[in-house]
């Protein structure tokens, strides 16, 4: 899942505080900010972290290396 970051809109009333959240990529943007209650959230650019949930992603898909066998 993606994670994502969010401030409270300072210029627009808001209080300034930032926090990252884990959401799903079809879910719409936050606007309640957790600390002021007030509706002036904005998402920030930047780059997204992920977060991969379950067994791996490399460990399962693909197929694990063998040494080469010693030839004598």
């Amino acid at each position: 899942m993606p994670i994502y970051e969010y401030r409270c809109n300072e210029e627009n009333g808001g209080c300034g505080h930032e926090f990252e959240i884990l959401q799903k990529m079809t879910e719409g943007a936050k606007r309640k900010c957790p600390k002021c209650g007030k509706n002036k959230l904005i998402k920030l650019l930047g780059v997204p972290g992920l977060k991969f949930v379950g067994s791996g992603f490399f460990v399962n898909d693909y197929p694990k290396e063998t040494p080469p066998s010693k030839s004598e």
